[in-house]
This record gives structure tokens, sequence and C-alpha cells, in this order.
């Protein structure tokens, strides 16, 4: 074939070069009217994130910003990101900042079941045993079947709906503020088993609150409530709050002196982060081996009832039923976490040597798009 003579060719390409700059104007135009383009992230949004957060910091800050600011996933107080150790990400609702407390509701479970553990590693407590509950151990009292490790996995068997409302009626509500607020431990012991020992499982606010019960009646023999709290408050301090730099973290206790291990502990955001942080790193702390990491292997090990719970702590794992509290289809296995009522979150994911922190008032219906939006912020960052 033969070849148009050159000027024919520049001739012809001439009317497409010029209309390529019309093109680009045209579409970001339609970009624009149609509203696909994403908005510049603001400079609030940009503040909260650091100069290398070990992914694309626009868009990690874009999806920190949603935490605060998307529509139907309730109030957020606090974030803070993690990764490597050092924090990618930090920011507060107006009226809150790094010294505020929180409530960690359910998170002060995975604390409890940290107690429970240097006490095992101690020798004081064994996990297939039945702990040191003596009316549990009178003959023929078929409670004496239940086991620590039963109790950490959530299937002891004891009766138990965990339900917050309405107050007046649900179980945990009146286990905490009504029926049981001066020993509430007595009042969750005193329940008769539902179903065999290791065969169900139930989760429950009940049973942090006996094994806080069970960490106390090993530190002190004493009944006195004072010096039952004061038992418990030295143990954590020395062996927990004090080597992990927990300086805001605290316990609240009821009025027998037991911590309300299932419910009540508090701390600040960067706190509650370095917690998950020595969790992320097997129960060490800067190479300091503070818990066995036997315990914290133990902790992200499924209960044989429920394939995304481990002991005290939710893995992001399919339930097998319709309960669904992490991202399980998304996220890695791997990833595990302390989760708290109305939306309190520690996320940790060892693979992505990430954590998370959101903190905040989210109602149960909202919880799922929340979640989803966390799942954003684990996505940015690749498994290491």
């Amino acid at each position: 074939m033969k070849r148009p003579a050159p000027h024919i060719l520049s001739v012809a390409l001439r009317p497409a070069l010029l209309l390529a700059p019309i093109a680009l104007l045209a579409l970001a135009a339609c970009g624009q009217a149609g509203g696909s383009a994403e908005p510049p992230v603001s400079e609030t949004a940009l503040a909260a994130v650091s100069a290398n957060p070990g992914a694309p910091r626009a868009p990690l800050a874009r999806a920190v910003d949603a935490l605060f600011t998307a529509d139907g996933i309730g109030e957020t107080d606090a974030v803070i990101v993690m990764h490597r150790g050092e924090i990618a990400a930090e920011r507060y609702r107006e009226g809150y900042g790094p010294k505020t407390r929180f409530l960690g509701w359910s998170m002060s479970k995975t604390v409890t079941a940290l107690v429970i553990g240097m006490l095992v590693s101690d020798g004081r407590l064994h996990l297939d045993e039945s702990p040191p509950i003596s009316h549990w151990r009178r003959t023929g009292d078929p409670r004496g079947e239940i086991t620590l490790k039963q109790l950490l996995q959530m299937r002891s068997g004891l009766r138990h709906t965990e339900q917050t409302d309405p107050p007046y009626r649900a179980e945990t509500a009146r286990l905490l503020f009504l029926d049981g607020r001066d020993d509430m431990a007595a009042e969750a012991e005193a329940e008769p088993l539902e179903a065999e020992p290791g065969r169900k499982f139930e989760y429950s606010t009940a049973t942090s609150i006996i094994l806080a019960d069970i960490a106390t009646r090993v530190l002190t023999q004493s009944e006195d409530p004072a010096r039952r709290q004061k038992a418990m408050s030295e143990f954590l301090s020395a062996r927990l709050f004090g080597p992990l730099g927990l300086h805001s973290m605290m316990a609240e206790y009821d009025a027998a002196g037991t911590m309300i291990g299932g419910a009540m502990i508090s701390a600040n955001a960067r706190d509650w982060a370095q917690l998950g942080e020595f969790l992320r790193h097997g129960g060490s702390v800067k190479g300091s081996q503070i818990l066995p990491r036997g315990w914290i292997d133990f902790m992200r090990k499924p209960s044989p009832r429920a394939p995304d719970y481990g002991a005290h702590l939710w893995l992001n794992r399919p339930s097998g039923t319709d309960r669904s509290v992490l991202f399980a289809e998304q996220g890695p296995a791997s990833a595990f976490a302390a989760i708290g009522h109305l939306g309190q979150y520690v996320i940790i994911s060892p693979g992505q040597r990430l954590t998370i922190v959101r903190l905040g008032k989210t109602r149960e219906e909202e919880r799922a798009a929340l979640v989803a939006r966390l799942a954003e912020i684990s996505a940015l960052y690749p498994a290491s």
C-alpha cells in the first residue's frame, strides 16, 4: 500500500489533536456535574494523618474523616490508626482529646482475660480445672464441671442472655445497675446451668465478672471489699498497666470489691491503642515478654463453639450464623478485636502491622455501616 504524503498525514491528525483538550474539558465537566469525582480532602482531615502513614495519605485521611462525618454510623469521638508501632492517624471530635478517658464497655473483657492469663502463667490458676468458687464445688452441683477455659471461651453453660435494652428488663443492665450492683459476681455465680458446660456459646458480661471474682479470690482470701479492691488494683498496676505504660487505664469496682471486668474499664484512646499493640506483639512490650506468647495465641484461637470468638477476643472469621461483628469477607483471617457496647473497637491485624481504635456511640442498627467504614481503613494497608 502506498503511504500518504507527510502533509496529508499532518492534516488528517490535526482535528483529533485539536479535539483532545476539548474532550478532556468535557469529561471533567461531566465528572463534576455527575458528582463521580471525589471532593478534595479537607485540611482538617489531612491534619489528622502523619506525613508517612504507611498507606496513601489522602485516602487514609478521607477514610478517617468519614468516621466523623458520614451519616448512619453514629457519633465518633476518637480514632487512632497505628502502623508499625507509630501513630499514622489520630483525630478527636470537638470536646474530646488525648487526655479524655473512654469507657471500653465490653473491651474490658479482654483486659480481664489478660489478668487471668498472668495468674495461669504464675501457676495459680489452671485452664482445664474448675475455678475456686466454693459453692460450685459442693457435691452434686453440676456447675463444678465448668472449667476456666470454658468461661474464657464463653461456653460455661450458665444461664444468661446478653441484652441491655430495655434496662428495666435486660439481664446485663440489671446485673450492672439494678439487682446485682452490690455484688455482681454473687448474682452471676448463682445462675443455674442452661446447657451442659462446654456445649453452647453464650456471650456474657456476667461470665467476665465471674472471672474477675476468680482472679480476686486468688489474689486475696479476704472478703473485705476494700482489701479485695486493693489487691486487684495493685496487681493491675504492677503487672499490666505499669509495664505497658497504660497510665490512664483504670477499673471500676462494685460494692463487694470485685472489678467490673465485663464492662467498666476506661482509658484514653492512646492507651487503648497501646493495649492493641501489646496484643499485636504477642504479649511483649519493647522486647520484654510481659505475658507468655502462648497465652495470646490461646486468646486468638477459635472457640470450639464459635469460630469467630476466641478467649475474650472477637476474630475476623465467619461465624457460621447470622452474627457478623467484623469484616471477615474483606480483611485477613488473622485480624482480631476487642469490641464494646455502642461501637467501641480495638482492631488488631498482625499481618498488616496495624491497630485501629474507634471510640464513640453507635446504635446496634448502625453497627454494620460503621464496620464497613473501619474495613475501608484496613484495606488501605497491605499485608507485610
